[in-house]
């Protein structure tokens, strides 16, 4: 059938592009597992573990309109934690395991909640060549039986029709569906596989070659839905050609029938493209296995071909590239900043706001009561907020805002598509939600409040502890959202107009590539990453701008703080920062995801903030001088992407809440007790630990300071047993770190030794409020030395 044929087409043509994705994303896995890379960002929250599988979230008796009966019926809906849309005949048969009448995925869809919006949305998808009369334009496409409906728009599936009494249930229900619509788009995406990244690297050269640039709305779901989309985004021009005129009837009919022939079509497809892709990857898998053994012995001679590659591109490309830059894009990336952090930030801040109001109606319910089932009840509750549609829905509007005020791009970057900008922020913002619930159950737990009269006060800390979290993890979220969104508005630009120019000469390069490599290297992909590493850094050069005027609360990488006192909250252990390998760059996902704050071995060296940041700084700020690469060291397209989102913007974040423990507790590791004060030296002796440390480094691996417990190999090694104390005078930073050998000894240490209120410096501080001498130093090293040597031997 014409069918048939459209879709083996297409699929025929997609395969090349996968087949070389799949290898080069198999070959970064493989390296990725070698070098045993980390491409995560330190978060201070705790990270919520996923929810029990069939949990639900929404279920209610509702009128349904049934499409094959043309009449609303009532069935009963449920909504579980997987994010599809179930209607039953009853209650009774969804409570008995019955199948459902209609199973709804929501993929791509828009919800409406006026008749009009749907009317209007639906007849831009019905391009009638008959037209139509004043009245057949008026009449009803489903008539209303309740005065609140509710409609799930689709591009290619059957739209599905809800209809309520009041408005309460109408906002309840449309607000769940737009919870499905978010999660359906991108959960698939937030994958963090190499089958998934081959896939999606494929889509975006696939496009590309068809002259297609930057975001398409279609990328919305699975492989087998997005490659569907992309099937029918060819395939739905020829259907209205033959279809449409040959149509005869009233114009609602005509229009109804037509969703029909869609939908049947894209089941058809679907289907199709099911089974043409799992024998591709099937293929593709078989393929890997072949490389593998090349790959893990050769590994350093494809690093350094694919170096050798990017230098001799970047040399052709690098100056047209900065040219399209500096006049086409560099001059507006500040304003669309601008317009970006209004809405994200005002989302953020309306979620912390609701985390705030709903603790606080805890305390006071509390205060009022004094029942500790009650209390235990509402905490309960409180762990349901981010999945409380109505509640959050007012967070998540602030950011729909950008719809309005990114119209310019429309023009400029010809930018139609925000939709994946402002729905991935919102789902940011509800993992945000779990993670301080979360955070907040763990640092209080009613079941072990002994003391009822100190309770009201406990939860208040916690509270402040929690939100003073979220605000650095907000502020490292949003910097990585900006990050992404200004890149993804500018790079389609580039992309368009150095295709004419550079694109054509890709090919000459490919004589540079090893014969046994081809499979690989591709050129195609160390083109991309040069362009995009191009954009990337002049993104980043704003943020950090943004950051350092601190507009809408966001903070500099190196910011100290001053902390407050948490003393009375010694019983409770703050939570161990947990980590979130999130994409700089959906196609080219993390691979890797873990916390950072787990102990790779015995032995653990902590180093200041500002000794990261320099090192850091000192190693990526002049990509140029990496033997003309712009491609990381090791030779990882992707993992630059990863290399910079997290250097520039996520693990620099170590040296804010120092006063929480971050240093001792949040390495998991057991603390020394210091209750005298604060170890402290001269500006003098930091430049000159700051410098041996780096010498170390340097002299090892760049990359050990970064990679901090990544590696055994790579971590610089600390005496067992030693004490190692450095203090920033210039951000006002005292670090105290003490590295005990094996699990026994922590515990031991644990046990025996009471645990170590860490404190902050006020704003200023005089050079005869701290001790300065070395003497000083080492006779309060001894002492700490003596503790614990007692606390072993006891």
């Amino acid at each position: 059938s014409f069918t048939s044929g459209k879709t083996e087409a297409t699929i025929k043509n997609f395969s090349p592009h996968y087949r070389r994705q799949y290898a080069v994303a198999f070959c970064r896995h493989v390296q990725e597992e070698l070098e045993q890379h980390r491409h995560s960002q330190s978060r201070f929250l705790k990270t919520r573990p996923p929810g029990e599988a069939g949990t639900v979230l929404y279920e209610a008796e509702l009128l349904h309109f049934a499409e094959d009966l043309k009449k609303w019926k009532d069935r009963y809906v449920v909504i579980k934690n997987d994010y599809t849309v179930d209607c039953f005949e009853t209650k009774e048969a969804y409570q008995k395991g019955a199948s459902p009448k209609y199973h709804v995925l929501p993929a791509g869809g828009k919800v409406l909640t006026s008749e009009e919006d749907y009317n209007l949305l639906s007849d831009k998808h019905f391009p009638d060549p008959v037209g139509s009369s004043e009245k057949e334009a008026a009449a009803a496409f489903v008539p209303l039986p309740k005065e609140f409906p509710v409609y799930l728009w689709q591009p290619f599936s059957r739209h599905s029709y809800y209809c309520f009494p009041e408005p309460v249930a109408q906002r309840r229900f449309s607000a769940v569906l737009g919870d499905c619509v978010r999660h359906s788009n991108h959960d698939f995406l937030k994958q963090t596989t190499y089958e998934v990244e081959a896939f999606l690297e494929a889509i975006q050269f696939f496009r590309q070659e068809k002259g297609h640039y930057g975001t398409w709305e279609m990328i919305t779901g699975n492989e087998k839905e997005i490659l569907s989309n992309l099937v029918m985004e060819e395939l739905l021009p020829n259907l209205q050609t033959m279809i449409l005129p040959k149509m005869k009837g009233k114009r609602n009919d005509r229009k109804r029938a037509w969703f029909g022939i869609v939908e049947e079509t894209y089941g058809l497809v679907q289907q199709q493209v099911a089974e043409e892709l799992s024998t591709l990857k099937e293929e593709c898998r078989e393929f890997a296995k072949t490389l593998e053994g090349t790959i893990r012995s050769d590994m350093d001679q494809i690093l350094n071909s694919k170096n050798f590659l990017a230098g001799k591109i970047k040399a052709s490309v690098s100056e047209p590239a900065q040219k399209c830059c500096m006049e086409n894009i560099q001059p507006f990336l500040t304003s669309i900043l601008e317009e970006l952090m209004g809405p994200v930030s005002s989302g953020f801040t309306e979620v912390r706001s609701l985390f705030e109001k709903e603790v606080n109606e805890i305390i006071q319910d509390f205060q009022k009561t004094n029942d500790m089932t009650r209390l235990k009840e509402n905490v309960d509750q409180l762990m349901t907020l981010p999945f409380n549609s109505m509640k959050m829905e007012p967070c998540y509007l602030k950011v729909n805002l950008l719809q309005e005020l990114l119209q310019d791009l429309k023009s400029r970057f010809k930018v139609y598509h925000i939709d994946f900008v402002i729905q991935r922020t919102q789902n940011f913002m509800q993992e945000l939600m779990e993670n301080a619930v979360y955070t907040f159950e763990q640092l209080f737990s009613p079941s072990r409040q002994a003391d009822s009269a100190k309770v009201a006060t406990t939860i208040e800390k916690v509270k402040l502890r929690v939100l003073k979290q979220y605000d650095y993890d907000s502020s490292t979220i949003r910097k990585k959202i900006f990050q992404e969104a200004l890149v993804q508005i500018t790079l389609p630009t580039m992309q368009k107009t150095l295709a004419s120019t550079c694109k054509p000469e890709l090919q000459k390069y490919e004589q540079y590539i090893f014969a046994d490599y081809t499979s690989v290297i591709q050129v195609e992909n160390v083109y991309e990453e040069i362009l995009y590493q191009t954009l990337l850094e002049e993104a980043l050069k704003v943020i950090k701008e943004a950051a350092v005027l601190k507009k809408h609360n966001l903070f500099e990488d190196n910011l100290n703080v001053p902390c407050e006192s948490v003393s009375s909250l010694t019983e409770l252990r703050t939570p161990v920062g947990s980590a979130h390998g999130t994409p700089a760059k959906v196609p080219a996902a993390a691979r890797a995801e873990g916390s950072d704050t787990e102990s790779h071995g015995d032995e653990t060296l902590i180093v200041t903030g500002k000794i990261v940041w320099e090192k850091d700084a000192d190693e990526g700020k002049s990509p140029d001088k990496e033997a003309g690469v712009s491609v990381s060291a090791a030779g990882d397209q992707a993992s630059t992407r990863e290399a910079v989102a997290v250097t520039d913007i996520g693990d620099k974040q170590e040296c804010p809440l120092a006063g929480h423990t971050k240093q001792g507790v949040a390495e998991g590791k057991s603390t020394l007790e210091n209750e005298s004060e604060c170890v402290a030296s001269t500006e003098r002796e930091l430049k000159a630990q700051q410098e041996a440390v780096e010498e170390k480094v340097a002299s090892g691996t760049d990359t050990a300071v970064k990679n901090v417990g990544a590696s055994p190999k790579k971590v610089l090694k600390v005496p067992e047993g030693a004490a190692e104390e450095e203090v920033t005078s210039g951000s006002q930073t005292v670090t105290a770190a003490v590295s005990v050998s094996g699990t026994e000894k922590a515990s031991t240490a644990q046990e025996k030794v009471s645990e170590m209120k860490l404190t902050c410096p006020p704003e200023s501080v005089t050079d005869t409020e701290v001790l300065g001498s070395a003497e000083k130093k080492s006779k309060v090293e001894n002492e700490i030395m003596e503790k614990l040597s007692q606390s072993e031997n006891a």
